[in-house]
């Protein structure tokens, strides 16, 4: 985008819309307290990036000097916009001041929570499919499921923190300060980073990478996330925080990484995850070929297909195929065996049960339909910890960024057993047990628990001192499945299991980065 136009936007400003499209139910989002980060990451210039290999690899163009009749011109620009600034500015201000990631975080949960509704049967008994080419039909596009939301917090994440390192390179390669910093009549209306370099700047990348993949994602809700993204850059150019200058090199990072990312988004195979009626009964024929009596039905009616089943074939980010395979868990009890029934009759126990702290846990960690998912809450969870820590912008990218890789790892790892090995729910066993919901895809094994473990391993190691927090949250998180009666106790064991073994994987890649 050019400079000028840039400028356009950040004069104009616009009207931000209030409404999703597609649903009109209100997601609670918990407010954050406001903080400082206590760390400028000067040499995060230099940390690995995940996709784009070589941060000089993209370029910008060389800031104005600061006494530069073009710069002049530019501070002249904003301390105008401050004196005659609106009450619509000092709201933006307030509400973009602290972590724009965490922002974008919220929003992201938020439009996945609106769209993770399945579509009804039609009165022919079929299930119709949302269609990226038509997203405005019914159903609309996406069915933000679990798998769906999982891979869109992790590209989104992983496009940040990549657009971040490249920023921060510049920032200490350039060294241009606030306009606030300057001295003169401009006046900082929020805090500015002692140290940190204003050019390029860190929210107009941020601003920039989150509407460009969010609309890809939510195709439906272009319009409100473009007033978002324009929100936030005028707000930090109001505020004495960034020039137009700072934003328009921002823009030139997060354009450059976002083409990088879609390129591998656009062929990961996540088209292909929905599989055909062949290829399900190929799947089903051969794990009863392995030995399976009673594979996995839908329980809906009319019978539901199910959700993503070759999900786990997706290319991942921190594993092969190869590992993936060597992952996998060992099969699940026979069906009719001693260590079956047992399980079996510890499930129909918990269904029984509607009341006290077993009922409670159950719904804490239900994330069903039209919430914003298990990788969702988790989400959640570690933006309370990035804002309790004072992480600055790039940490907090790159903790969002490792955990949320692990979170889609682990969630195609364990759709990869569901369709290996098929097997069914406790409540088709014995119909007599009820759920506190009817998951359209097999048993073996816990997604909840994969998920889970996968996200409290990584957090664990980002924030030490509440690991056994983490890990306890993670453990509630697998036997919460077991108290809804949705799965036997082998089922979250064995995610647990998966979920550390690939949240090591991101561990590893961490203790590599260069940030410690």
């Amino acid at each position: 985008m050019s400079k000028q136009k840039t400028n356009n936007i950040i004069l104009t400003g616009v009207a931000i819309a209030a409404i999703f499209v597609g649903c009109s139910k209100e997601v609670e989002q918990r407010s954050l307290p406001s903080f400082e980060p206590v760390a400028v990451e000067n040499n995060g210039g230099s940390w690995k990036t995940i996709l784009v290999g070589n941060p000089a690899d993209i370029t910008i163009s060389a800031p104005e000097a600061v006494g530069s009749a073009a710069y002049t011109a530019e501070l002249e620009q904003i301390a105008d916009m401050q004196a005659s600034i609106t009450e619509t500015d000092k709201r933006a201000i307030n509400k973009w001041k602290n972590s724009g990631i965490i922002r974008w975080n919220e929003i992201a949960r938020k439009l996945v929570s609106v769209y993770n509704i399945p579509p009804e049967a039609t009165a022919e008994g079929n299930y119709p499919t949302p269609n990226a080419n038509d997203p405005g039909a019914y159903p609309k596009f996406p069915f933000a499921n679990p798998p769906y939301a999982s891979r869109a917090y992790a590209y989104l994440h992983v496009a940040i923190y990549d657009a971040l390192v490249t920023t921060w390179k510049y920032k200490f390669q350039y060294k241009r300060m606030s306009p606030a910093a300057q001295g003169g009549a401009i006046k900082a209306l929020e805090t500015v980073q002692e140290g940190l370099p204003s050019f390029p700047s860190e929210d107009a990348v941020v601003a920039q990478v989150s509407y460009r993949l969010l609309r890809v994602m939510f195709p439906n809700d272009s319009t409100m996330l473009a007033g978002e993204r324009d929100e936030q850059k005028r707000a930090k150019v109001v505020s004495g925080v960034a020039a137009p200058s700072d934003i328009a090199a921002g823009e030139q990072i997060a354009n450059q990484v976002v083409e990088k990312v879609l390129a591998r988004y656009r062929t990961d195979g996540m088209a292909q995850a929905g599989g055909n009626p062949a290829l399900w009964a190929e799947a089903k024929q051969a794990a009863v070929d392995r030995g399976l009596t009673m594979p996995w039905e839908s329980l809906e009616k009319p019978a539901r297909p199910g959700m993503l089943m070759f999900f786990g074939n997706v290319k991942q980010f921190l594993i092969t195929t190869s590992q993936r395979d060597s992952l996998r868990p060992p099969p699940p009890p026979a069906i009719g065996s001693a260590e079956f029934k047992e399980a079996l009759a510890e499930v129909k126990r918990m269904s029984e049960v509607r009341s006290g702290e077993v009922w409670r846990i159950a719904q804490l960690w239900g994330d069903g339909a039209s919430t914003y998912t298990p990788p969702g809450h988790w989400n959640e969870i570690a933006c309370k910890s990035i804002v309790a820590n004072k992480f600055s912008e790039l940490r907090t990218a790159r903790t969002l960024a490792l955990m949320n890789m692990a979170i889609f790892d682990a969630g195609i790892s364990c759709w990869d057993a569901k369709t290996y090995y098929f097997y069914p729910r406790p409540s088709q066993v014995d119909p007599s047990i009820k759920t506190i919901g009817l998951p359209n895809f097999p048993s073996y094994t816990s997604g909840h628990s994969t998920f889970s473990a996968a996200a409290a391993t990584v957090l664990g190691y980002i924030f030490p001192a509440e690991s056994a927090s983490f890990e306890a949250m993670a453990l509630e998180a697998a036997e919460s499945r077991i108290y809804g009666a949705i799965h036997y106790r082998f089922d979250s064991e064995a995610g647990t299991d998966c979920g550390n073994a690939i949240g090591s994987f991101a561990v590893k890649l961490g203790q590599q980065d260069g940030s410690n």
